[in-house]
């Protein structure tokens, strides 16, 4: 048996044409090359063209634009068209044109009458209005090379913007599951400062205020922090008897001053002046808020009580202190009510830094997080619980 393939064999289908050629009754009117009206009838018409014998010669390549009339229901039924000669012959004149820019309502008419005719259908005035009322062209299909053809910097500028697009994807998707989780894992503050135990010096009789030291500043155990000033009178008052009450006595004790000085307790800072120097005080008032050199700042805060699982003592939670740019952590040493009267009030709760806090950080405000989601540390153990 031969089994040898002729290659000069050819299927058909790779030969065959690539519109049906119909004779259906048609003229055709068109501009010459001397821009005169002539009229011919057509021979054959395709979806793609038709040909025609040509009174006077023509071009291959030649452009013309022509009108295409038909007779539908005794109506006549015409379209504009634009065609270029593909073929002349010399002999006999006929020419072979092909359709230029052919409208999609012009294509689709030329079909329905070319399948009507194949077909052996009467062609209506109704059918070829029906026809041009609907739409009969579909989106191409994408073709599965098309980017084969583009060039270096094309496919730069087409990975580049893909890759922007995953990014801000990612950047979304990233934001979405960080509010997700702030949300639901993330208990915040209702509000927090930090704090340190202060000592208070008081003023011990009616007079003014002279400051000896700075604020921040340091000083030691018994060392003087002001001097102050008060009447002789106030100093002997609840000490006098009826002899030394008489007004010029009164006034000539009023007119002494006796001073002293008010020294510090212990080895602290100034945090505050309250008193201004030279401003009068009352016995009793406090002139300085004292923070001990050895006393750690703490942190104060305050949740809501639907946050009560999440605020317990052992807790761990991150702190950030306001005009610093670090976050820190600490551990809640004590919770407590802010008014044991009242049970729908908020939870105070001490939070103790984990490394010592500068002094003049007391006083801001801080902002706390108490993180309840899965971190991971908690994933490991998991997976440590698991034999993996």
């Amino acid at each position: 048996m031969n089994t040898a393939v002729n290659v000069n064999v050819v299927h058909e289908s790779e030969a065959q044409r690539q519109h049906a050629r119909v004779r259906i009754p048609a003229k055709l009117r068109y501009l010459g090359s001397n821009r005169e009206t002539l009229e011919v009838k057509v021979d054959d018409l395709s979806a793609g063209g038709l040909s025609f014998h040509a009174k006077h010669p023509l071009r291959v390549g030649e452009v013309l634009r022509g009108r295409l009339q038909f007779t539908v229901d005794k109506l006549g039924l015409a379209m504009d068209i634009e065609f270029q000669v593909r073929s002349f012959d010399t002999s006999n004149g006929r020419t072979g044109v092909q359709f230029q820019n052919l409208e999609p309502r012009d294509i689709a008419t030329l079909r329905h009458i070319i399948t009507s005719h194949l077909s052996g259908e009467l062609i209506t005035i109704g059918d070829v209005l029906s026809t041009l009322q609907r739409d009969n062209f579909t989106k191409a299909r994408k073709q599965k090379d098309a980017g084969a053809g583009m060039s270096a910097l094309g496919r730069l500028r087409a990975v580049t913007f893909s890759l922007g697009v995953f990014v801000v994807g990612v950047a979304a998707f990233g934001f979405i599951a960080k509010s997700v989780y702030g949300v639901y894992f993330v208990s915040h503050a209702q509000a927090g400062v930090v704090s340190v135990p202060t000592t208070n010096v008081t003023m011990p009789r009616d007079g003014t205020v002279q400051s000896l030291v700075e604020d921040a500043g340091h000083v030691v155990k018994g060392a003087p922090l002001a001097s102050f000033s008060t009447s002789m009178l106030d100093m002997l008052k609840g000490h006098l008897d009826d002899q030394q009450l008489e007004p010029s006595k009164v006034e000539e004790l009023f007119g002494k001053q006796m001073s002293g000085t008010l020294t510090s307790p212990c080895d602290c800072v100034v945090a505050r002046q309250l008193v201004d120097d030279g401003q009068y005080a009352s016995k009793g008032q406090v002139i300085f808020q004292l923070i001990p050199r050895t006393a750690n700042p703490t942190i104060e805060a305050r949740f809501s009580y639907r946050q009560f699982d999440d605020v317990k003592p052992g807790t761990q939670v991150n702190f950030q202190i306001a005009g610093d740019d670090e976050w820190r952590t600490g551990e809640i040493v004590s919770s407590t009510s802010l008014n044991s009267e009242d049970l729908s009030s908020d939870i105070r709760v001490q939070i103790k830094p984990q490394g010592a806090l500068p002094a003049e950080l007391v006083g801001r405000p801080v902002a706390v997080d108490s993180d309840s989601g899965p971190s991971l540390d908690w994933l490991i153990d998991k997976a440590v619980a698991r034999g993996l």
